[in-house]
């Protein structure tokens, strides 16, 4: 019997011990009375909050998560959500002391942790505190040095500060971290420290830290176009044409950003055949490059070539009818041509419908527009994700095909 008791009492308080447990683990004391933690979660409020919140109806989720937590949920993620919320509602206040307050708690796990301080860096920087949002990001790195979250996030933050090499260095260990290999945004980041030295007239270094740019990536196209600038500046003009050229090569679609430069720099090399020769070889290569057609058009009309200057122009304005620029070029040539009637009414009849913009660029992350190509969105920050925006696509013009046929020719 003394042998049996010695092996049941264990056994029994082992028993009450997990009971105890799971209760405790199961229900909480809140305003004098014990509550089912996993009942809350099952509340109307609870569920409704959720289902706003992914229907994207911020503010009855913030109402219906608001009540959840009024009836004793505490819950770490109802808390987040809700201080996250009020960040996106521009709440910041709000936002930094339910972060904090969160903080406080005792049985934080360390990844708890850092999340909750990822949370509160991102209301910081979303309230303008920058040094306490870059004290935020580094504390959740050195509790979870692989976040990318904070390691995307402190990116941005110096970017917004124009610390170039701070953000460089930031994104070399992200890039890692993410293991893709694509050094896109080191290539602009690159590019941007050497903007800044050739402001301050330090051109060899300047040059030294384009070539680094098109090393972390090829792709970096302004890196291209400052390098040819900085070589001109050295004096160095068949250098300068060679890095312009090559962002041709690589980016025909962009090679309207070189146009006017390497017409100044064929002229001065005694080369001026060399650029209409590179204008006919691109509008061969891509029949719908208005832009090479009207670079070629105020080639032949600087040169006192106005009707050869205004046939191109009609060429370009069936693939761009909305392009303020063609049409402006096109007036220049018929005043050129004394204004010819036969002239005008093709060109009326070809305008007719046309709708005058600035060659509006759109950004594909966020939406904003801009008058010119930008490398960084002012907006969301993203690197290269401007392109161009048509009001009517390119349509293909048999006439616009044969004139084009008798011009080359």
């Amino acid at each position: 019997m003394g042998d049996s008791l010695i092996i049941v009492l264990p056994l029994v308080a082992l028993l009450l011990g997990l009971t105890v447990g799971k209760a405790w683990e199961r229900y909480k004391l809140h305003d004098g009375r014990w509550v089912d933690r996993r009942r809350l979660r099952e509340t109307p409020h609870y569920m409704l909050g959720l289902n706003y919140l992914a229907d994207n109806r911020r503010d009855q989720a913030l109402d219906e998560l608001g009540r959840a937590i009024s009836a004793g949920n505490d819950a770490l993620e109802l808390h987040l959500i809700q201080g996250n919320l009020y960040r996106e509602k521009g709440q910041v206040g709000r936002a930094i002391n339910v972060h904090e307050a969160l903080l406080q708690r005792a049985d934080l796990t360390t990844l708890e942790h850092a999340y909750i301080l990822l949370c509160l860096g991102l209301d910081f920087r979303h309230g303008g505190f920058v040094d306490r949002a870059l004290e935020a990001f580094t504390e959740v790195l050195r509790l979870d040095p692989r976040n990318r979250y904070a390691l995307i996030n402190l990116q941005k933050l110096h970017e917004e500060q124009h610390q170039w090499a701070d953000a460089l260095r930031v994104r070399e260990q992200l890039d890692v971290e993410l293991g893709t290999g694509d050094g896109q945004i080191q290539g602009f980041l690159h590019n941007a420290m050497g903007e800044v030295q050739l402001g301050n007239g330090a051109l060899d270094e300047a040059a030294r830290t384009f070539t680094c740019a098109m090393e972390a990536d090829a792709r970096t196209l302004p890196a291209h176009l400052n390098l040819g600038d900085v070589r001109e500046q050295l004096g160095d003009l068949p250098g300068a044409v060679h890095a312009w050229e090559t962002l041709v090569e690589m980016a025909p679609d962009r090679a309207h950003l070189v146009f006017d430069r390497l017409e100044r720099a064929y002229r001065s090399l005694n080369r001026s055949d060399a650029f209409a020769a590179l204008c006919q070889r691109l509008i061969a290569t891509n029949d719908q490059d208005w832009r090479a057609r009207l670079a070629l058009s105020r080639h032949l009309d600087t040169a006192g070539r106005h009707r050869e200057a205004f046939d191109v122009l009609l060429d370009a304005l069936p693939h761009n009818p909305h392009g303020l620029v063609i049409h402006q070029a096109a007036w220049r040539a018929l005043a050129g041509l004394g204004l010819d009637p036969t002239l005008v009414a093709r060109y009326v009849a070809l305008a007719r419908e046309a709708v005058f913009y600035l060659d509006p660029h759109v950004c594909m992350r966020c939406r904003y527009r801009s008058t010119e190509l930008l490398w960084q969105c002012p907006q969301c920050h993203e690197w290269n994700t401007f392109v161009e925006e048509r009001i009517a696509p390119a349509r293909h013009d048999e006439t616009a095909d044969t004139r084009a046929t008798t011009t080359e020719s």
